[in-house]
C-alpha cells in the first residue's frame, strides 16, 4: 500500500475521528478529519484525498446528500459508516455512489481491510477498462459511452442519464462483453463486497440498465438473462471490434 494515501474521515463524533486518525496512521495512511459538509469541502480543497470514510448521519447535509454531491464532481471512493440497520438505507447509499459501507459499531481492523480493498479495486477497474476499451470514449453497437463524463449517447443521439451504479455496471459489462457473469462476479466488479448482503439489488440494477438501453433503441435488449447462472452483455462489437468471449 502506498504510504502517501490520504484518507478523510467525516464524522461528527470526535471520539470516532480521533480513534480512526490514530489507528489509520499506524497503517501508514495520512488521515484527516472533518465533522460536517463545510469542513469536508475544506479538507477536499486542501488535500489530495484518495478515499473518504463518511458517516451517514451528520448535522446539516447528511451523508447521502454529501455522497451525491461528491459523485457529481469526483470519483473519489467512499466508504459509508452507518448506525442504521434498515437495508433500504444501505442500498440507497450504494445507489448514491458509495463504494462500500460498514455498520456501527465496527472493528477498526476491518475498516482498514475495506479501505485497502476499495482502493485496490478502484485502481484495478480503472486500469482494466482503459486496457480493454482503449480510450475515454467507448463505442458499442452504435452507442457511445463517455467514461470521464459518465454520459451515454444512444444511436439516435439521445443522451441517456446513468446513475453511478448503472455506470459501473455498464463499464463492467463492456470490459467483458459476451461473457457469462454470475451475480457474485457482477457484485465484485461493479460494487465489490458492499453488495454481498443484497444479492437481489444487483438484479434491480441490471433491470434498470436494461430498461434504459431498450427504451432508447429498437434493437433487442443487450443484457441477456441466463436463468440460474447470471447475465451476459450480448453486444456485437466494442470499439469497432467483434465482441467475442475472452
Amino acid at each position: 500500500m502506498n504510504p502517501s494515501r490520504q484518507i478523510l474521515v467525516v464524522d461528527d463524533d470526535d471520539s470516532i475521528t480521533s480513534l480512526l486518525q490514530e489507528y489509520l496512521t499506524g497503517f501508514e495512511f495520512n488521515t484527516h478529519a472533518a465533522h460536517d459538509g463545510p469542513s469536508m469541502r475544506r479538507q477536499l480543497a486542501a488535500q489530495p484525498i484518495d478515499l473518504v470514510v463518511l458517516d451517514m448521519m451528520l448535522p446539516g447535509a447528511d451523508g447521502l446528500a454529501l455522497t451525491r454531491e461528491l459523485r457529481q464532481r469526483s470519483r473519489i471512493p467512499i466508504i459509508m459508516l452507518t448506525a442504521r440497520t434498515n437495508s433500504h438505507d444501505r442500498v440507497l447509499a450504494l445507489e448514491m455512489g458509495a463504494d462500500d459501507y460498514m455498520s456501527k459499531p465496527f472493528e477498526p481492523r476491518e475498516l482498514v481491510a475495506r479501505i485497502k480493498t476499495v482502493l485496490r479495486r478502484a485502481a484495478t477497474v480503472h486500469d482494466r477498462i482503459l486496457q480493454e476499451v482503449g480510450s475515454d470514449t467507448v463505442h458499442f453497437d452504435g452507442w457511445v459511452l463517455h467514461r470521464h463524463e459518465r454520459r451515454l449517447t444512444a444511436p439516435s443521439g439521445l443522451v441517456v442519464p446513468l446513475s453511478n451504479a448503472e455506470f459501473r455496471l455498464l463499464s463492467t459489462f463492456l470490459s467483458m462483453p459476451r461473457r457469462l457473469l454470475s451475480r457474485d462476479q457482477l457484485m465484485e466488479h461493479a460494487r465489490g463486497r458492499a453488495m454481498d448482503a443484497f444479492e437481489r439489488s444487483i438484479d434491480l440494477l441490471v433491470s434498470r440498465l436494461r430498461q434504459k438501453l431498450s427504451e432508447s433503441s429498437e434493437s433487442p435488449s443487450m443484457i441477456k438473462t441466463v436463468r440460474g447462472a447470471g447475465y451476459m452483455f450480448n453486444v456485437k462489437s466494442v470499439q469497432g471490434q467483434p465482441a467475442w468471449p475472452h
